[in-house]
């Protein structure tokens, strides 16, 4: 699939839920959130009918999303299905990481993910600091989500990818050590951008911190960083090494990179059933109600088809976009 800007459409991330068991304050409202109804939850047979029109259409990669993936119950045997559709090359999951050393069946819910199929995992992790992570999430589980990285690399999980947001005051005193601890632990570090997906108050001078500065301050500290342009992992990140270690360190900046959307590969499916073919744009199809009305394989491709066509060259982050969707309720 190729939309009419020349993007190469091999990727759909897939939420499974809305519903988290972690309340971070860029990705949800303080208020209360209004999960969707149970009825309105696509099911995994109508999400794995999707992904079966998808790979006959070029999808080879998919990641699994929420809110939090791993609070639905079932995902591990869901992987496992998604493996066994042909065209699947590659299988990810999107996690909080505090359900990953779960007990389930006897093993870890990290293991099963693995023997299900799945390659990597991006664990959100802002602070290492139980107090400042408290704060961000509204919750005290960073040792469940130590617990559970732990427990991925046990299991033997190829890709560990740490996921950490930029805040203004308080990243800063966070490069050190989550990037020691991602080396430390064989991890991928990424800093990433704060975008108004839930809420435009994030871009405020008081909580923006751009991919630029964060570099900046890096390097204070490791010295000049080595760009790798030729490192990539299916995604927007530019990465740069470390010369006295050899680590690689992500940044993600889709508020200030001019440049980010260019390489775009990817759709959105919700959990509610809209595919989305960009992240920061109002766009959003009912695929749902598509699939709910004894549609062929044919018309439902024919639906994806014409969704790619409607794929925006570049997101509407930078022009006062004003959400309609929390990030929660599209899916990491």
């Amino acid at each position: 699939m190729e939309d009419a800007f020349g993007h190469l459409i091999s990727y759909l991330r897939v939420s499974v839920t809305d519903r988290c068991n972690e309340r971070c304050r860029y990705c949800m409202p303080e208020e209360e959130q209004a999960w969707f109804p149970k009825e309105e939850v696509l099911s995994y047979e109508e999400m794995l009918r999707v992904l079966r029109v998808g790979a006959g259409m070029g999808i080879r990669k998919v990641r699994v999303t929420g809110g939090e993936p791993l609070t639905r119950p079932g995902v591990a045997d869901f992987c496992a299905q998604i493996a066994a559709i042909p065209g699947i090359e590659q299988i990810g999951i999107s996690t909080n990481g505090t359900l990953l050393a779960k007990e389930e069946q006897g093993e870890t819910i990290a293991a099963r993910l693995v023997k299900a199929g799945v390659t990597s995992a991006n664990v959100s992790m802002d602070s290492l600091d139980r107090a400042s992570y408290q704060r961000t999430t509204s919750r005290d589980l960073l040792p469940r989500v130590l617990e559970g990285i732990d427990a991925a690399i046990t299991a033997g999980m190829k890709s560990i990818r740490l996921n950490c947001v930029l805040m203004k005051n308080q990243t800063e005193r966070e490069f050190v050590p989550l990037i020691d601890y991602a080396r430390s632990k064989g991890a991928l570090i990424r800093f990433i951008e704060l975008m108004p997906v839930s809420t435009q108050e994030v871009l405020k001078e008081d909580s923006f911190l751009s991919a630029g500065h964060a570099l900046k301050m890096v390097e204070e500290h490791y010295g000049p960083l080595k760009p790798v342009p030729d490192f990539k992992t299916n995604g927007p990140a530019t990465y740069y090494e470390i010369s006295a270690t050899g680590q690689k360190i992500g940044f993600i900046g889709a508020m200030t990179n001019l440049h980010f959307c260019e390489s775009c590969n990817k759709l959105r499916l919700t959990s509610d059933g809209k595919l989305r073919p960009c992240l920061g744009s109002y766009l959003e199809f009912d695929l749902k109600t598509v699939l709910r009305t004894d549609c062929s394989d044919s018309e439902l491709a024919d639906f994806i088809h014409s969704v790619v066509a409607k794929k925006p060259k570049e997101h509407d982050f930078r022009d006062n976009y004003q959400p309609n969707r929390r990030m929660i309720a599209i899916g990491g």
